[in-house]
């Protein structure tokens, strides 16, 4: 009789064991972007914040030059000003914790529900997150082809292709939950038109 239980355990833990990755695969493949509003000047504070309630928390920034008179280096400053991800399934306990979080002002949502960012959106930022190239908050644009750059440290960022006139190529990536655009200086020969 004890060796028949302890032939039935293993297979009993195994099974557990695989209903809890399989539960872990779930849960993975439901995490998604929010877009969370934040005190002005706080994403720093809201970024530490989310990790440190072991949260995946994303606060894109660009290299600019400070403004300071006695001297000048790069620092590093949010490029969406305003505005941190967090990746969750956002069940009614995580979304408390988030939105509690000191500097949150909101999540971003659509008629009282929280609206997930586009993954392809999120993987540009990621890309242009910590980038020495020009990068120029825009108003939300709408038209144009769509492009993705294929060659460079940039390789994989996909937005619109736009060129002024007399000014050198950009492409401008949209986040359309917050409806902001982005513009970096490109050349051409890196883009690819993205069938659309």
């Amino acid at each position: 009789m004890l060796n028949h239980q302890s032939t039935i355990l293993p297979r009993e833990i195994h099974e557990s064991d695989e209903r809890s990755a399989f539960n872990r695969g779930n849960n993975q493949q439901s995490l998604k972007w929010y877009a969370l509003h934040t005190r002005s000047r706080f994403e720093q504070k809201v970024h530490d914040g989310l990790c440190g309630k072991s949260f995946e928390a994303f606060l894109p920034k660009i290299q600019v030059m400070s403004r300071r008179k006695d001297r000048r280096k790069k620092i590093l400053i949010p490029l969406i000003p305003g505005y941190v991800f967090v990746r969750s399934v956002l069940e009614a306990e995580e979304y408390h914790r988030i939105i509690k979080t000191v500097g949150v002002v909101r999540i971003i949502a659509f008629k009282g529900k929280p609206v997930p960012a586009d993954d392809q959106e999120i993987s540009s930022l990621m890309i242009l997150d910590g980038t020495d190239r020009t990068v120029q908050n825009r108003a939300y644009m709408q038209k144009g082809d769509r492009v993705m750059i294929m060659d460079g440290p940039l390789k994989g960022l996909a937005g619109f292709y736009l060129r002024p006139k007399g000014k050198t190529d950009r492409v401008v990536v949209s986040v359309e939950l917050l409806q902001r655009s982005l513009e970096v200086e490109i050349g051409d020969w890196a883009l690819e038109r993205v069938p659309g």
